[in-house]
């Protein structure tokens, strides 16, 4: 057979994801922030956008929502793409429920794929605003970072050539405050001698915080304990020996000290007072947290447990069918009336899928409870395993979509804030052939039993093992030992000696 060039004819079949479809998948990840924001340039693209005012508010007679949807994407354009077909098929849902990582569609560019980043959780419009203008208190000036507090203190108390090694050390310091530099390699870039730098070093170290640009944590103590003027011979001899003391050595310390048992607790509970990382504070105040706002409001009612959206976090959107209408009915060339046209079913469609966003959470968030029933009623302990699927196959979804309605979203109850993520736990067989535990229930009964030990009967990992067995759950000791770990709790080596240092404190 000859090799060429030739032209050949195909056809072939394969879904395509319209860019209406791209966005409505990504609505359903988004976390509140991100809605947030995403509604604001949404209304500042499309002058047929507005929000809804604040509810008693009369809305103006151009703002009046549309009666019905006018977009070319109708229900039964979403068959095409629904994984696992449901009653409610025709509300536009099946179009985001699908695997879209596992299928072939056709991307205009890399910008086209939905993963949006996750910076908080919340819900669509089903309130109005709170009518109040920006609060100019939030921003106020940020504190001073730990450099700039350090530098303010080295223009008070040096100048001239000490100021100029004075900021060459304090650039060396982290932001935990230790001066990880070297004394050496500065002395020689600035052409000084290395004892003034190291005489330098020790005006820096009389700096606000205490305990600021010390090399290591004994010199870290120190500073923190001659600022309190409590740096006498047995204080200088236990932070020199910090290592008899993270071992419970309590003996050897007191014979090192020449202390005895109620100087050595006051001592231990001076050391413990110090803040080992100085610098930390100034990092934490200069980092601001997001509030956390839940998505989904979970109550107890007369007939069990009532679920509903937060829709008191964003404003609800509005078509100006008027002011379409107004620019519709005026003089326009053919590429006007085309962008009128797209602006309108672009609004049609957030609108639409913004529902579609809020049904879905609130869909698989009741579903959740139904299942978690006993947690809601009961706490941590009666959490049952649950996995994705489970809620997908229950709800008629497909499993990414329940994915990509728990991620970074949250839920109140009486019982506090949860992440929706938290309800999928793995399970530990019972013993005696009964339903199997959520590892959450396992973790708290085992931080509970730590918790009641006694100073002079630590638990270890096997008697752990024993005492669960004997509450139903069929656990090996190395699941134990690993869900001790991920709650934080130490070793029972390392309990007896912390609890023994508690103790002489």
């Amino acid at each position: 057979m000859a090799l060429g060039p030739r032209l050949e004819l195909r056809q072939s079949q394969s879904l395509v994801m319209t860019p209406q479809l791209q966005q409505a998948i990504r609505l359903l990840a988004l976390s509140n922030l991100e809605i947030e924001s995403f509604i604001a340039e949404e209304i500042e693209k499309n002058p047929l956008l507005e929000a809804a005012r604040e509810e008693g508010d009369t809305p103006p007679a151009e703002a009046d929502p549309p009666a019905e949807p006018d977009t070319d994407f109708d229900a039964d354009d979403f068959d095409d793409f629904d994984a696992a077909p449901t009653a409610d098929a025709a509300s536009g849902e099946a179009a985001l429920d699908v695997d879209h990582d596992g299928e072939d569609f056709h991307q205009d560019s890399a910008a086209d794929r939905m993963t949006g980043p996750d910076l908080g959780l919340g819900e669509i419009g089903g309130g109005g605003h709170d009518g109040e203008g920006p609060d100019f208190d939030a921003f106020e000036g940020g504190s001073p970072s730990l450099h700039e507090h350090l530098i303010a203190q080295a223009g008070e108390a040096l100048s001239g050539g000490e100021l100029l090694v004075a900021e060459a050390i304090i650039f060396e310091i982290e932001e935990t405050g230790y001066f990880t530099g070297q004394l050496l390699a500065i002395a020689q870039r600035l052409g000084v001698p290395l004892v003034e730098v190291e005489q330098i070093l020790a005006v820096v170290q009389t700096f606000d915080p205490a305990g600021i640009g010390a090399r290591n944590l004994a010199e870290c103590l120190a500073l923190q304990a001659k600022e309190a003027d409590r740096y006498d011979p047995a204080m200088a001899r236990l932070i020199a020996n910090l290592d008899y003391l993270a071992k419970g050595n309590l003996a050897a310390l007191k014979r090192i000290c020449q202390v005895d048992d109620e100087d050595m607790a006051d001592m231990i509970a001076e050391l413990r007072a110090y803040d080992p990382k100085p610098g930390c504070r100034f990092t934490a105040a200069s980092e601001r947290s997001d509030t956390v706002v839940p998505d989904v409001f979970v109550t107890r009612g007369k007939n069990g447990w009532a679920v509903e959206l937060n829709s008191a976090t964003l404003p609800r959107l509005l078509v100006n069918r008027v002011y379409y209408n107004e620019l519709a009915g005026g003089p326009q060339d053919k590429q006007s009336k085309a962008w009128l046209n797209e602006c309108l079913q672009s609004a049609n469609w957030l609108l639409k899928a913004l529902d579609q966003r809020a049904r879905t959470i609130v869909k698989v968030a009741s579903e959740i409870v139904t299942r978690q029933d006993g947690f809601f009623r009961h706490g941590v302990s009666q959490l049952k395993p649950l996995t994705l699927r489970q809620i997908a196959e229950t709800i008629g979804m497909h499993e990414s979509t329940v994915s990509r309605v728990t991620s970074n979203k949250y839920l109140s109850c009486e019982r506090g804030l949860f992440e929706l993520k938290y309800f999928f736990t793995s399970g530990i067989q019972s013993s005696d052939g009964g339903d199997a535990a959520s590892s959450e229930a396992v973790k708290s009964r085992i931080k509970a039993l730590i918790a009641a030990e006694a100073p002079d009967a630590i638990l270890s990992d096997d008697t752990l093992v024993d005492m669960l067995k004997g509450e139903g759950f069929d656990i090996a000791r190395r699941t134990v030992a690993k869900y001790r770990e991920a709650i934080g709790l130490g070793s029972s080596v390392h309990r007896r000696r912390q609890k023994a240092i508690g103790r002489a404190a």
